[in-house]
């Protein structure tokens, strides 16, 4: 795809609706995208799945992932003033939820507007205002007046995805991207353009993306996916935290604008060292930026794939995206780029001896 085309995808996949198992928005934007790419199929679950064109069987198979879903909000239930109490799904921090609008999905399947709302100061008492923010005391307003007209008049029931509501903007000049849900969105734009890039090319290996649902609950999805594609080796896009906005330089391994970055470790996976080791001497021959880091927390669907039958050879390649999990993300789309050129030249590489030494 060219530059204009990556863009639009981009914002459409992330102005795309995915709550955790609600992600069906976005599937369809993938479709449109992936189109030609090769044979789509899903499973009950609603991951999706894209054979590669040019896949022909008896050869190593690698598997391409990245989750849909992103962190968002459930109704749990509708106030007699009209106002609708929520739960989080995903890993919110309470202090980044009140005060923003979000889209309430209602029995009609339309997305209405609404406000992350709390009690106003005004009204607080001296404890109320230095207690911390919990989100049970936290409602979403929709403008209903009564639990009557929230339910027959703006057609809310309980179990309703929530989302932030945000809509995607992209500095030209300063190659930044703007917009929610880049966890993991950025990863599922990055699966489509290694494929694209992939386009015509002899390999040798098969090649099979698996667009895995509620990893923001658990990696469910990718329990499912790694298990129904069999891989023998797999690279996961993820957009991962960055932390070059409050760490000191010399801890500063997720910086935006310096290319993906690959962790040998965090809470659930300890990245096999060999292949770990041979992405990165790829990136440095070919002159790609690539960041690597050491994590003491958070975890991918790394965890589940290499995991997986008789256990699978994983590197993850994160995208820097500040301000994950909360309404807005910053990322740079030449991050993107060089996941794609890495991911790219790693697949032309493999064969079956060179993944048997991993």
């Amino acid at each position: 795809m060219n530059k204009e085309n990556i863009i639009q995808l981009i914002r459409e996949i992330s102005n795309a609706n995915g709550a955790s198992g609600f992600e069906d928005d976005v599937l369809k934007v993938l479709r449109k995208y992936g189109k030609g790419l090769g044979k789509f199929t899903e499973d009950s679950l609603r991951n999706l799945y894209l054979e590669r064109a040019g896949n022909r069987g008896g050869r190593p198979v690698v598997q391409l992932d990245a989750h849909t879903d992103e962190v968002s909000f459930m109704v749990q239930a509708i106030k007699p003033n009209g106002t609708l109490v929520f739960i989080t799904l995903g890993g919110w921090i309470a202090n980044n939820i009140p005060a923003h609008k979000v889209r309430v999905r209602n029995a009609e399947g339309n997305y209405i507007p609404g406000i992350i709302a709390s009690k106003p100061p005004h009204f607080m008492s001296e404890a109320e205002r230095n207690a911390p923010a919990v989100v049970s005391n936290m409602v979403i307003d929709i403008g209903a007046v009564s639990r009557e007209e929230a339910i027959h008049d703006f057609k809310i029931r309980i179990g309703e995805p929530v989302v932030p509501d945000v809509d995607f903007e992209y500095a030209e000049q300063k190659d930044l991207l703007i917009g929610k849900a880049f966890d993991c969105r950025l990863g599922c734009a990055a699966i489509l353009e290694t494929l694209n890039t992939l386009q015509g090319k002899d390999l040798g290996v098969d090649v099979t993306a698996g667009f895995a649902v509620q990893e923001e609950v658990g990696t469910r999805g990718a329990y499912v996916t790694s298990n129904t594609i069999r891989p023998d080796i797999a690279i996961v896009f993820e957009g991962c935290p960055a932390d070059d906005t409050f760490t000191e330089e010399y801890m500063t391994q997720t910086a935006i604008k310096k290319g993906p970055m690959l962790r040998h470790i965090d809470a659930r996976m300890i990245t096999n060292p060999r292949y770990q080791r041979y992405v990165l001497d790829l990136g440095n021959k070919l002159e790609i930026p690539v960041q690597e880091s050491v994590r003491t927390g958070g975890s991918t669907n790394g965890a589940p794939i290499h995991l997986s039958n008789a256990g699978v050879p994983v590197v993850v390649m994160g995208l820097p995206v500040r301000y994950i999990h909360t309404h807005y993300g910053i990322a740079a789309l030449s991050d993107l780029q060089n996941a794609v050129k890495l991911a790219s030249a790693v697949i032309e590489s493999l064969n079956a001896d060179i993944i048997k030494s991993f």
